[in-house]
């Protein structure tokens, strides 16, 4: 692991993140930048799966996004996330087979998950990506992401060891297209050992009955301009009036305590790609625009004419939420 002969390392390795047995949006995703990549570069596409019992059909859908190669291992005492034991096995996979390029949703899990095998196999590792690409000469993962608080983009290079190692933004790249007729190999794995040093007894899901901000299609966001936290009451009306669409905040507003932080779009939180985004008294500071701007259709209401949201905006509204609001709901109610 590590320096060694980096020329043994082959092939781009995703980790599968699953939650209660469902395989993650994000993992899609990293599936169709991988193939991506290999168009490049060739290089064989695996990816590892790891939970509970009863992932075959799971490891089955992932082969018809395009992995050739499915590590699966099962046990029941892995069905939910536990950094010890998934980072023990990790680390044991990657010793044995060489991936020369590993990624993973920059999620709480992947987050909590990768440094600790980077530490492990003695290699760098980028974190929070927006962009990847390959130097097809020398073989490097081009890992590109925001810095100096998002004012600046930095692409960075790990060129002396391996594997090189990643964790991607959800919502920034193109998910794979599936293809049932792909075939690909599933490879059973049983780790060596099962560590477990913490046990989990319940987990509790903190955002039940609502909207996911990272699958929403249509997002209501409210930032400093709405004056108060009973203010997001409007922020749901509209949400609402919209068929449903999820409910997000600045970063201010989460400070502010007005709003739980699961809410929150930016650089520090959540980086979303809804085809409708409507921005209501969020000014656009760089690290809002950055988690949001991919949205196909940006709808920004603000009194402020100088306001930076409306650089990125695709309909502007300039006017008092508080009195556009109001009769944005009365008009979609009305139809």
């Amino acid at each position: 692991m590590g320096k060694g002969n980096i020329s043994a390392y082959k092939g781009i390795w995703i980790f599968g993140e699953q939650r209660g047995g469902v395989v993650q949006e994000v993992v899609y995703e990293l599936l169709g930048e991988a193939g991506r990549l290999a168009q490049k570069r060739p290089n064989e596409i695996s990816v590892v799966l790891i939970g509970g019992e009863g992932l075959q059909k799971a490891a089955q859908e992932l082969i018809a996004y395009g992995a050739e190669k499915v590590y699966l291992v099962e046990d029941s005492r892995l069905a939910e996330f536990n950094s010890d034991p998934y980072a023990d096995i990790m680390t044991e996979l990657i010793d044995q087979y060489k991936p020369e390029i590993v990624l993973t949703g920059a999620t709480t899990i992947g987050r909590t998950l990768i440094p600790r095998v980077a530490i492990r196999v003695y290699s760098g590792l980028t974190a929070d990506c927006t962009s990847l690409d390959i130097d097809t000469e020398k073989g490097l993962l081009l890992q590109t992401r925001p810095a100096f608080g998002g004012n600046i983009m930095a692409t960075i290079i790990c060129p002396d060891f391996r594997p090189q190692m990643a964790t991607v933004r959800h919502k920034v790249m193109k998910p794979a297209v599936k293809d049932a007729s792909r075939k690909g190999q599933i490879i059973k794995i049983t780790p060596k050992a099962i560590r477990l040093r913490t046990e989990i007894l319940k987990v509790v899901h903190e955002m039940q009955n609502q909207v996911n901000l990272g699958d929403a299609d249509i997002i209501v966001s409210g930032g400093r301009g709405i004056g108060a936290a009973e203010n997001f009451k409007l922020i749901h009306d509209l949400a609402s009036a919209l068929g449903g669409a999820a409910v997000g905040a600045s970063r201010a507003t989460v400070d502010a305590g007005w709003i739980p932080h699961y809410h929150q779009v930016g650089q520090t939180g959540k980086t979303v790609c809804p085809k409708l985004y409507v921005a209501c008294g969020i000014s656009g500071q760089i690290q809002h625009l950055a988690g949001m701007q991919g949205s196909e259709v940006i709808v920004a209401i603000n009194k402020d004419p100088d306001a930076p949201v409306f650089d990125i905006a695709t309909y502007g509204v300039v006017g008092d939420l508080f009195e556009v609001i109001p009769q944005m709901i009365k008009e979609l109610k009305n139809k």
